[in-house]
């Protein structure tokens, strides 16, 4: 007899569920009142995205939607980034760079691919420039875990992410002194370091939750870890990419609090599949009580958000 968590996760209700509860969330929140349409719609998309993000990687290799499921529980329990357009844009857009360079794999001649990942990175990064902190991370994983690391696939990288700011050239041009202005203090940003580092800018419901992030993404790593022999090399090392990108998100939050809007929504698209992958692979009575909790406490943590 299939336990209540494999039945959930195994169930194709699951999703359509948890998005209408998504919904549900959204609505609670303030969607109509403030209109967050765009916001809520990024978010949709975004959560697609994950679906295709696990359907084309095989990342759970049973039937299961426990990784987007994951995703949109997760996202609504942080209802403080619901009213962030640009914040929701990255967050879409870093999933498409992921699926992008994932196709990658072992091809150390993908350069359209390679490309296009780094060209999304690059859009992101015109969005907010502190998504360059990531690209040493995206290199390490081209490296040691895609293995499509080549001096071509690397040139590929860098054109893909200065791409888009050629396309910006024409218009900083129109724009004059004005636009060169913008674009100095767009780059600037990158040398807005804190020290001391101030932890008091957080509020109590983002240090919450990043607790709760944390602690998911160390009981999906350990768990992956020990069991990720029974999967296949290249997923396995697809999980290693999301818990190196994860740990690096960890540490640029902890290091400069000032990006927690950005590498929170880093850590939600590389824990939703480590967490996705516990609860859809294990099956014994203390998982059972593990998977209960963690619902327990997203939900009341999304309850604590409305409420403050």
């Amino acid at each position: 007899m299939k336990r209540l968590q494999n039945q959930i996760a195994g169930s194709r209700y699951t999703l359509p569920v948890t998005m209408i509860y998504g919904a549900l969330v959204w609505l609670l929140a303030g969607l109509i009142q403030h209109q967050w349409w765009l916001q809520f719609a990024l978010f949709n998309v975004a959560a697609l995205l994950m679906l295709e993000f696990t359907n084309i990687n095989v990342l759970i290799r049973i039937y299961s939607r426990s990784v987007s499921s994951a995703f949109v529980m997760l996202s609504c329990a942080a209802v403080f980034l619901f009213p962030s357009t640009a914040g929701a844009a990255i967050q879409l857009i870093l999933i498409a760079s992921l699926i992008t360079l994932f196709r990658c794999y072992q091809d150390k001649v993908s350069t359209g691919w390679t490309f296009y990942a780094f060209l999304c990175l690059g859009l992101a990064s015109v969005i907010d420039i502190h998504v360059v902190y990531l690209l040493p991370a995206y290199w390490i994983i081209m490296a040691w875990h895609l293995y499509s690391m080549s001096w071509r696939t690397f040139l590929a990288s860098i054109l893909g992410l200065i791409a888009p700011y050629w396309f910006m050239l024409a218009w900083l041009f129109f724009l004059g002194e004005e636009g060169w202005l913008l674009a100095g203090a767009h780059f600037a940003a990158l040398g807005d370091v804190m020290f001391p580092i101030d932890y008091t800018v957080l509020s109590l419901p983002r240090i919450l939750f990043f607790v709760l992030m944390v602690g998911l993404g160390i009981t999906g790593t350990v768990h992956f870890v020990r069991t990720s022999s029974r999967d296949k090399i290249r997923t396995r090392q697809l999980y290693y990419s999301f818990i190196l990108l994860g740990t690096v998100a960890i540490l640029l939050l902890a290091l400069q609090p000032q990006l927690y809007d950005l590498m929170i929504r880093v850590l939600l698209i590389t824990t939703s599949p480590l967490i996705g992958h516990f609860v859809a692979l294990t099956s014994t009575k203390v998982t059972n009580i593990a998977f209960l909790t963690i619902v327990a406490v997203v939900l009341a943590l999304t309850v604590y958000c409305l409420w403050m």
